[in-house]
């Protein structure tokens, strides 16, 4: 495994409990209510469409809200992750909510030799999963291996134009951080998890890169995989530039001044032919 994941699995290790405790991943609440489904999965249901019946795997699916909402849309659904302690909460969350879910752990990259290749109707990936991967070729070999005839990857994540913006500025836009694919990663240092919690970090440097949006399409396409959508959006499910964004009552947050100057997700449809 690249070295970066290693690093960066340690860091999952120790955020997932972290995660499944605070109130921002509402565990309590898909466990108190069957039909409740992630705020991410709810933005996503007009594109997603009907998934009754299909066979689905959501890569990198963390602790497994998003995977639980899948199964509760109808999917038949297995989630893979390589961070075990990710896994564990995921696996806590179904058993909670009498779920049929069957996880898996491993890197994405690996995903088509510990699943079933060519078997999947979907491929599931949710947001934010992208800038944890190195290199977006071998991500799109996985999506195709992973697919029969006819499936179909459904992928929002958030804008690599946005991915380029340094966060720490609060009066302007300003573009400082690779827009394109590197080899060396993006090193951050953090003893503080994205949700609400006292408990500081042990692990605090992960490795990200970004990958360009014809970098993504093009890893896709030289897969066999058919663009069928693509639709930037003007929202995103946390607050990504903090001081210069609103949050809205469906749990997105927007630009608050002129959010027509940046996208900050996007949502990639493919088939494989």
């Amino acid at each position: 495994m690249h070295p970066s994941l290693l690093l960066n699995r340690a860091s999952w290790d120790e955020r997932a409990p972290l995660h499944a405790a605070s109130k921002d991943y509402e565990i309590e609440r898909f466990v108190r209510h069957s039909g409740h489904l992630s705020e991410t999965v709810r933005f996503d249901l007009p594109l997603l469409g009907n998934i009754k019946g299909l066979n689905t795997v959501h890569l990198q699916c963390h602790i497994g809200t998003d995977t639980l909402s899948l199964a509760r849309l109808g999917a038949k659904v297995c989630g893979l992750d390589y961070s075990a302690a990710s896994l564990a909460e995921a696996r806590a969350l179904a058993q909670r909510c009498a779920a049929s879910i069957a996880y898996v752990e491993a890197d994405v990259y690996s995903a088509d030799e510990v699943l079933p290749a060519g078997t999947f109707d979907l491929v599931y990936t949710g947001i934010g999963a992208l800038c944890w991967l190195p290199r977006i070729e071998p991500w799109a070999r996985t999506v195709s291996a992973l697919l029969k005839p006819g499936g179909r990857l459904f992928l929002r994540d958030g804008h690599p134009m946005l991915m380029a913006v340094n966060e720490d500025r609060q009066d302007c836009l300003q573009l400082e951080y690779p827009y394109f694919e590197q080899e060396a990663p993006t090193v951050w240092h953090s003893d503080q998890t994205y949700v609400e919690t006292e408990q500081r970090l042990t692990h605090y440097e992960t490795h990200e890169w970004n990958h360009g949006l014809g970098e993504v399409i093009s890893a896709l396409l030289g897969q066999g995989l058919q663009l069928t959508a693509l639709v930037e959006h003007q929202s995103i499910p946390w607050e990504a530039l903090p001081g210069q964004m609103v949050k809205g009552n469906d749990g997105e947050w927007r630009l608050r001044d002129q959010p027509a100057r940046l996208p900050l997700s996007y949502t990639l449809m493919a088939c494989k032919a």
